[in-house]
């Protein structure tokens, strides 16, 4: 494991980010950065966000070429869910749950 970078508490649905995840897994980081703009959802811009602070904490502990890094590892888990209520019909209220979720990126270098 060359280095990681993770993201607590984002106020996205598991299920939806685990789609952009999917996506990237296994590719180079350029590759990623690549596919992830032109992805057209919020979840792509956040995990885009992810990949650099992973790619920069790679640079900063001294591994320089960060053109042979690929995505090693990336999981979604499910975290807390906020729970709010919606007034219906008739004195009636239906829960709406507000999802989180936690990501985990790790880059290795590509052996070559």
């Amino acid at each position: 494991m060359v280095s990681s970078a993770t993201l607590k508490f984002a106020r996205m649905s598991p299920k939806k980010t685990k789609i952009i995840l999917d996506e990237i897994r296994g590719k180079g980081v350029e590759e990623s950065f690549a596919k992830l703009s032109l992805i057209n959802r919020n979840a792509s811009k956040v995990i885009s966000k992810l990949l650099k602070s992973a790619v920069a904490n790679a640079s900063e502990k001294g591994h320089g070429d960060t053109d042979s890094l690929y995505i090693k590892e990336v999981y979604v888990n499910k975290g807390p869910v906020i729970k709010r209520i919606r007034p219906r019909a008739m004195g009636r209220a239906f829960s709406i749950r507000k999802k989180m979720s936690h990501v985990k990126i790790v880059l290795e270098e590509r052996g070559l």
